[in-house]
């Protein structure tokens, strides 16, 4: 606030005017995570429902290449996952082409390419957005909390079954995880599932049942410690939630008490 002097009809007027900025539009960061999500949407339609890339040519194309053919695959599987082709299908077509031992590896790898890109999508096209939704301050307590666990939230989301990799991957370069936490999330977050998917392609095409028995059971144990996880983080995280709303209401009476 600063006072404005107006000279008028001989008498000094002194008006107080607001050099405050304005506060950003909330309309235009709505706007675009909409359209963000709605364009997520279409292609989470046409990949993974309509099926639209044919898994066969794929891996025609990945044979095509000969010795570089497990680098082609990392390349083309990352691309394919960001844009939501199922990761099992691409995981289970590494084991048909690599086997289960070469194959694991170049799933890892392109699940760490796919976390990497949606991720760099995901902070380009929502971070500013989601920030000027937020609030500096909450945007900041967020970013702390990242910094802090960051790593373990990517880790943990794959273990969570049913949530789409991808998706999760551009939420959390949305909300500005670092890339380093996303690529080592992903990966050791990712070991269990890429040996299941890889191990059952690869049985697929072996022929053997121990492989494939062995993989549905690390899937089953996978399934319950993620469900049993989510489970307590979110049972946590609502405790966190409900019980910050009382910290907040002790500390502004805490300020008025030294206001008086």
């Amino acid at each position: 606030m600063r006072p404005y002097v107006k000279r008028r009809y001989g008498r000094i007027t002194v008006t107080m005017t607001d050099d405050s900025p304005v506060p950003t539009s909330r309309r235009r960061h709505i706007v675009r995570l909409a359209v963000f999500a709605a364009f997520l949407v279409a292609l989470f339609y046409l990949l993974a429902v309509k099926h639209l890339v044919d898994i066969e040519d794929v891996r025609r194309t990945v044979k095509a290449t000969g010795p570089a053919a497990p680098v082609t695959y990392v390349v083309l599987s990352a691309v394919l996952g960001a844009i939501f082709v199922p990761g099992p299908i691409l995981a289970a077509s590494s084991g048909l082409l690599f086997g289960a031992v070469l194959g694991v590896f170049v799933t890892l790898g392109a699940t760490v390419g796919t976390a990497v890109v949606a991720s760099l999508v995901g902070r380009r096209a929502g971070r500013d957005s989601a920030r000027g939704l937020l609030g500096a301050e909450r945007a900041d307590r967020i970013d702390a909390l990242i910094e802090r666990r960051g790593l373990w939230a990517v880790v943990g989301q794959r273990f969570i079954p049913g949530l789409s990799d991808a998706l999760a991957s551009y939420a959390f370069g949305a909300f500005g995880v670092p890339l380093w936490q996303m690529a080592v999330g992903a990966f050791i977050g990712s070991v269990p599932r890429a040996f299941v998917y890889t191990a059952l392609g690869a049985s697929i095409g072996n022929r053997s049942p121990l492989l494939a028995y062995t993989a549905i059971g690390v899937w089953c144990v996978t399934a319950v410690v993620g469900a049993f996880a989510a489970h307590r983080g979110f049972r946590k995280w609502r405790g966190q939630a409900s019980s910050e709303p009382d910290s907040e209401r002790e500390s502004s009476a805490r300020g008025r008490r030294r206001a008086f």
